[in-house]
């Protein structure tokens, strides 16, 4: 940072102070993770500097031949690494991948399918304060009240009366197994198409550690920047019968000119995601994320479905009698960094919410395994059950630092 911290001190000191609450404190939100050098390296390139409006071999602008071979890489690597017949990776984020499948594959007002957002879904699969709630028709399923899963059952009842055109799969706060099988299935019977946003769970999915969507359901979306971990950002995978359609909703349909730097850095993280040592990364994710849950579980309190299957879990504060924005906030005076969320049949505003959502990605990339989990989820239950007790959440955050500082990412 020599040269930023001459030209813009006051930048270069947050930078500094956000990469001393990243090394001094414990990222537990499902969504984040922690990036190699070499992904910040390609983010940080001179492939920023070039307009490549278009895709490799036919670009609008000239001076692209290198920029080709780059994204040419990112493609072929992430169909490698997925089986897919076709991938795109231009889309800035997660929700303009999912746009760009809406906008190829569906007309305004027609009818959408997919899981609550207060129950696991996602805001870009139909949400009335996001385009998909204004631009198209929404009928939406939720999980069992009682097992708090998906019912493939009620599910495919609700496609043959809704009759929808895309039916979205795939969340941002649900734990257990989705059956990409049982969804496609269930889309073929209505004649609709199937989408599975596997933003979260897609380096489970490309390690086995959870079934793969890519090859089973028409598309699949996701961000790079979860279990995947690189460069924020979104990719779409499909066969090549859907190929053309898919590209020409990127661009030149949704977006003009792709981040070639990052880009550059989705095809660090392929490359690294094909190398064996990600299955291992990814399989003690799932292994940290177990004990973690057990452990808050063992501590008194509920989770959602009881447990997980993959990197996440859900913890319901009913019982305790606080709010998930009271839990974040005494959590994060203890250097723990989750996110208030809501719970089936939550009661609550989304700024307030009646939950926590909490991952182990970011803490299984510094290296923390079971013994650091049991550790974790002990201090989480403590502040949980006794937030205004500061002396006891300053002990806590002395602990979290000193075991912090054995697992050290970005040194200065």
């Amino acid at each position: 940072m020599s040269y930023l911290s001459k030209t813009d001190p006051e930048i270069a000191d947050i930078i500094e102070k956000e990469r001393l609450r990243q090394v001094n404190g414990l990222e537990l939100i499902a969504s984040e993770n922690v990036v190699s050098h070499a992904v910040l390296e390609a983010m940080g390139s001179i492939m920023t500097n070039k307009y490549a409006e278009g895709y490799p071999g036919k670009r609008y602008y000239g001076g692209c031949i290198f920029h080709d071979e780059a994204e040419n890489l990112a493609r072929d690597r992430l169909k490698k690494l997925f089986g897919a017949g076709h991938a795109n990776v231009q889309p800035h984020s997660g929700t303009q991948a999912n746009m760009a499948v809406y906008f190829a594959f569906m007309g305004l007002g027609e009818k959408i399918l997919s899981m609550k957002l207060n129950q696991g879904g996602h805001l870009s699969h139909g949400s009335p304060v996001s385009f998909t709630g204004k631009f198209y028709q929404v009928a939406q399923y939720g999980v069992d009240p009682k097992t708090e899963m998906l019912d493939y059952g009620i599910i495919a009842e609700m496609a043959k009366k809704e009759k929808p055109q895309i039916i979205v799969c795939g969340a941002s706060a649900y734990p257990r197994t989705i059956d990409f099988k049982a969804f496609q299935e269930i889309a073929d019977s209505v004649d609709a198409y199937c989408l599975a946003d596997i933003a979260h769970i897609a380096g489970l999915c490309a390690t086995g550690l959870h079934p793969n969507s890519v090859g089973v359901v028409d598309f699949t979306t996701t961000t790079t920047h979860k279990t995947l971990r690189g460069p924020r950002g979104g990719a779409i995978m499909c066969s090549t019968e859907n190929a053309q359609a898919i590209d020409k909703a990127v661009f030149p349909g949704m977006q003009g000119g792709p981040l070639m730097h990052t880009i550059a850095a989705k095809a660090v993280c392929f490359e690294e995601a094909l190398k064996p040592s990600f299955k291992e990364y990814n399989t003690q994710i799932v292994k940290n994320a177990k004990v973690l849950a057990e452990t808050l579980m063992n501590n008194g309190l509920r989770l959602v479905s009881g447990g997980t299957d993959n990197h996440l879990m859900l913890l319901d504060l009913t019982d305790q009698g606080i709010t998930g924005l009271e839990a974040e906030t005494a959590l994060g005076k203890a250097g723990i960094t989750v996110n208030k969320n809501t719970i089936p049949n939550e009661t609550k505003s989304p700024f307030v919410t009646s939950g926590l959502r909490v991952g182990t990605p970011a803490v299984t990339s510094r290296g923390m395994k079971e013994a650091e989990m049991r550790n974790i989820g002990t201090w989480i239950a403590a502040v949980v059950k006794d937030i205004n007790n500061e002396a006891a959440i300053r002990k806590i955050h002395t602990d979290v630092t000193a075991m912090a500082s054995k697992f050290t990412i970005y040194p200065e």
